[in-house]
């Protein structure tokens, strides 16, 4: 529970939007496919993720955070792997 309070209170802090859509494009039996996800599914299976998972996502969003790098496009290369 520590960790999934600490997820919602740094997205909250960051103004992500879990309602917000975005698109991943990807390649199933060479054709291209498109889905729309919001970012509630990503972190939702985030919070379900093993607590060795839950630690490397939490340290990686720290120092993208500390880079003043883009979390929203992390959240979207974790959604590649979600969808295929």
């Amino acid at each position: 529970m520590r960790f999934e309070k600490w997820l919602d209170t740094f997205l909250e802090e960051k103004g992500i939007d879990l309602n917000e859509t975005f698109s991943i494009t990807g390649w199933i039996d060479n054709n291209t496919y498109v889905d729309f996800l919001d970012y509630t599914y990503v972190i939702e299976a985030i919070k379900n993720a093993t607590k060795s998972e839950e630690e490397k996502i939490k340290n990686k969003l720290i120092r993208i955070d500390f880079m003043n790098g883009d979390i929203k496009k992390y959240l979207q290369h974790l959604a590649q792997a979600l969808v295929k």
